[in-house]
Parts: C-alpha cells; structure tokens; sequence
C-alpha cells in the first residue's frame, strides 16, 4: 500500500488589526491681518459725501419744500413749478445723479482738533474731487479765469474751497455746501447808510437792504431759496460768514432774539412780494432766512447776503478713528 503523504502544515494568515489613517495635520496659514490705510478710508468717506450731497436735498429742506408746495394754489403755474422741484428732488435721490446739471462752487468747512494735519487733509479732498468728478458725482465745472480753459477734473485755484476751523473736541466734522452759479450771481452786498433806500445803520436799515436784495433777484438763482446774512464784518469776512449761515438748519433759531424775530420777519415778508418760484408769481418766494453778526469798524457798515437756491445742497458727516464715516449730520 502505497504511504499516504503527510499533508502540509497550513500557513498562519497573520490578521493585520486594522488601524484608523493617520490624519493629516495641516498647518493652518497664518493670515496677516489687514493693515488699516487711514488715506484710503478718508477717501472713501469724502467721495460718499460729494455723492450724497450732490444727489439728496437734506430733510429739513425737504420738508420746507413739501410745505411749501402745499400752500400754492392748485392749477397755477407757481404749484406746476413747486411740482416739477419735488419731481426732480425725487427722482436725483432714485437715481443718485447730481439734482442740478450745475454742481456749484465745492465748499469744504472742516472742524477739527488740534494737530490735524490739513495738508493732507487737503491732498486727499482733491482726490476724492477729481474722483467723484471722473464717476460723474460732478460735473466738470471749474474754469481757469484768465484763459477761460476748463481745468476738467474740479481742481484749481480756489477749487475746491476749503475752511478750517479748530475745536476743543477729538472728532472732526466734514460739511460740504454746493453752490451754484445762478444764486451765486444774485448775492450781494450794502455798505450803510443806503441813501437810496434810506437804509441806515441800524437792524431797520438792514432790513431794508436785505428785501432790496430779494426784490432784485425776482426769482432769478433758481427760486425760491434761502438766504445766508453777515451784519458787519469787512467786505471778506461779511460773505464769508453769510455763507457759513446757510450751514445752519432752517428749522433752528437764532440765539440772538432780535436777529430771530428778523428772520422770520424777512421771510414772510419775502413770501407776499408776489415773486413765487423761478419769479413765476405765487406764495413761495423764500424758504428761509439766517442772520448772523460781526464785529465792525467805526467807519464801516456792510450786509452781505449769500443766496442759495432752492437746490439746497448741504450734507455733513463726523468720521470714525479709522476715518470712515461715523455719522450725517443734518
């Protein structure tokens, strides 16, 4: 019989134990953090204000407007002209596009601590001008006197113009008033006694100079608008300082109780001349009406009176720290 062969050992299969994957430990980046750039912020702040001034009338404007529009007769020419205002007023905020194809003379007044660097300050408002011009906030609106070239970007001499002015507080405030051209050209100023209207040196007589001035305009600049007044003052600082009135809101009071019953003196007064919108006849001759006073000399009395147009554009912002904007005035 032949020998059965002896079956051969089985191999050990040695059970691998099963061990979970390794994780990938992935370094995580490090991201450097962003580095605040103060120049760009104020940039962007000051071009948002161009902007908004350029695009939006400010509420206690609107409101004057609206109350305005609510007093004229129905079906005259005077309501038409108040619709049209409101229309257009409406339909610049939609669209944010300038509310006047004139986008005016740019005034700047900067209050600000003390150490505020206004060289820069100034370096970066011409850019954040010549942007906002370029974007079309602004129109190209700023000739060379001599050559009567259009310097094109809103820069020059003079443009845009720049007030500062130092306070006590840490923030800086930003107003900007765009003024145009039509009410720039029916402001004016008196020196007293005013012979022709017998107009003496007195709050009377101011008055009188300060109707004179309405009546002249007879709608001209873009009616009905408002009035900014210096009593006193040099030739300079008296238009200086009457345009620094129409920084004021129109629903607040003078503190002098004498110039407060003058203004609302002046405006009703203004308001039954006959003179209406755009001197279209009506009830709506004047919107408002700010007086503030200088000191003089002796020999000298003048009343400077800055108009501005129903076009009220005037906005104002604080900024932050980092320079962006904090908040609106107005």
């Amino acid at each position: 019989m032949a020998k059965k062969k002896k079956a051969a050992p089985k191999k050990k299969v040695a059970v691998k134990k099963s061990v979970a994957p390794k994780k990938k430990v992935v370094a995580k980046k490090k991201t450097a953090a962003k580095k605040s750039n103060p120049e760009q912020a104020l940039m962007n702040s000051l071009v948002e204000l161009i902007r908004k001034t350029s695009a939006e009338i400010p509420d206690d404007v609107q409101k004057v407007i609206l109350e305005a529009l609510a007093r004229e007769e129905k079906n005259t020419t005077a309501e038409y002209a108040m619709n049209i205002i409101q229309a257009n007023i409406e339909l610049a905020k939609k669209k944010s596009q300038p509310i006047c194809q004139d986008t005016g003379t740019i005034l700047f007044f900067v209050e600000c601590p003390r150490n505020f660097d206004q060289i820069a300050f100034t370096k970066i408002c011409h850019k954040a001008v010549r942007k906002a011009t370029e974007v079309g906030y602004l129109r190209q609106n700023s000739v060379d006197s001599l050559t009567g070239q259009n310097v094109g970007m809103n820069v020059g001499p003079g443009h845009p113009d720049i007030h500062f002015h130092q306070h006590a507080k840490s923030t800086v405030e930003i107003r900007l008033m765009l003024k145009g051209g039509g009410c720039e050209n029916v402001g004016a100023q008196y020196a007293l006694p005013y012979n022709e209207l017998g107009a003496g040196r007195d709050l009377a007589g101011a008055r009188k100079v300060i109707l004179d001035a309405i009546q002249k305009a007879q709608g001209k600049g873009c009616g009905p608008g408002v009035l900014g007044v210096c009593i006193g003052g040099d030739r300079g600082a008296g238009y200086v300082h009457s345009k620094e009135q129409l920084l004021r809101r129109l629903d607040d009071t003078n503190s002098i109780k004498e110039l407060a019953d003058l203004e609302k003196e002046i405006v009703t007064t203004a308001n039954t001349l006959g003179i209406g919108p755009m001197g279209f006849g009506g009830k709506t001759t004047l919107l408002g009406c700010k007086i503030g006073v200088l000191n003089r000399l002796p020999a000298s009395f003048f009343v400077s009176v800055s108009y501005m147009c129903w076009a009220y554009r005037r906005l104002g912002i604080t900024l932050k720290g980092d320079l962006s904007i904090g908040k609106w005035l107005y």
